[in-house]
């Protein structure tokens, strides 16, 4: 899908930069940012996020939008690929680095990086990504048909949650943070074993699950008809299920597993002045402050603050200092294995 998104206002968040005036019509390409984006809330971020880059760069930001796995691989396999900045999970930044399609970060061109929290600072520093937003799995699910309170990941294991629960497929965002946390409840060290353990613990989890989902806009469906009653659900996709279903509770063990969005600018890149200024503008301050609020995107920004209500949803404070981020150097080696594995187990 390709979306070109003309628009104006508000330039205090931003540098100025580029060429001509976006009017969405033709025109030179150096006053356009290719930017290969998630689908979701899709107007909000046309308002919150482009609108004012566009007016304060006097430029166009055309978006291509899809799933991760479907834009990546649009991605890897087009050599000519004329977009400029991809944003994708963590799992995926590192795989186009193993790949070399993306362009080597300076971060002394991003104002900003000085201020990314610990471990998205990190990640940076060792070229792999800049980290936008930090999210993490928790568990949504309905109290009263549930009949127990739900305070961990080892309680989708009781076995009065037979034919109850929803897991997210493993070539999604948070599928290998599956077979960690199938691993931790194994109490064993995922990398000890190469997950072996883990796939044992999820073959005892089976009888519990009802469908691994590709979207967690799934979920509010399977909620609404009594499908399921439980669901491991990465928190972006919190506040679209609970406007569907208020009675659903969402929690965040006291361990979680953490994933980042990163921003990448491509090797074919034709504008990498503007793509750094786009990178900049999305670690600021106050654009953070914004898409926390109205997109539920916790902040990788260090100065950015949240009062506890509106942070409910989000990795932030604590919750990000205590979750557990996944070694993709381990996982990326051996996730086609995983993927079998996982496909022979549950999905069979």
């Amino acid at each position: 899908m390709k979306k070109a998104l003309a628009l104006s206002v508000c330039a205090a968040l931003v540098l100025a930069g580029c060429s001509s005036a976006s009017n969405g019509e033709g025109g030179d390409s150096s006053n356009k940012l290719i930017l290969s984006t998630y689908g979701l809330s899709e107007d909000i971020s046309a308002e919150e996020v482009y609108k004012p880059f566009e007016e304060a760069n006097n430029c166009e930001i055309v978006t291509e939008t899809g799933s991760t796995n479907e834009r990546y691989t649009k991605l890897s396999a087009d050599a000519q690929t004329t977009i400029d900045v991809i944003e994708l999970s963590q799992a995926m930044t590192a795989q186009g680095i193993e790949e070399g399609l993306f362009e080597p970060i300076d971060l002394s061109k991003l104002e900003n990086s000085q201020y990314l929290i610990g471990a998205a600072k990190e990640m940076a520093e060792a070229g792999q990504g800049v980290a936008y937003t930090i999210n993490s799995v928790g568990i949504m699910y309905d109290p009263e048909a549930v009949g127990f309170e739900i305070t961990s990941f080892d309680d989708l294991w009781e076995a009065s949650l037979e034919g109850q629960v929803a897991i997210p497929d493993i070539t999604t965002t948070f599928g290998p943070a599956m077979v960690y946390m199938a691993s931790d409840h194994a109490g064993v060290d995922v990398e000890s074993d190469n997950g072996a353990a883990a796939f044992q613990a999820l073959e005892e989890l089976k009888p519990n699950i009802v469908k691994t989902y590709a979207k967690s806009s799934d979920l509010i469906n399977m909620f609404t008809s009594g499908e399921i009653t439980a669901a491991i659900v990465g928190d972006f996709g919190v506040p679209t299920i609970k406007e569907a279903n208020p009675n659903l509770v969402y929690i965040t063990p006291e361990v979680t597993y953490a994933n980042f969005n990163t921003i990448s600018i491509t090797k074919n890149s034709k504008n990498k002045e503007l793509a750094y200024k786009y990178i900049d503008y999305r670690l600021s301050k106050e654009l953070q402050e914004k898409t926390g609020r109205a997109l539920n995107e916790a902040p990788t920004n260090s100065q950015v603050e949240f009062t506890e209500e509106e942070a409910a949803a989000m990795t932030y404070g604590e919750a990000a200092d205590r979750a557990k981020v996944l070694n993709y150097s381990f996982v990326n080696p051996i996730l086609s294995d995983w993927i079998d594995q996982w496909n022979r187990i549950l999905n069979s």
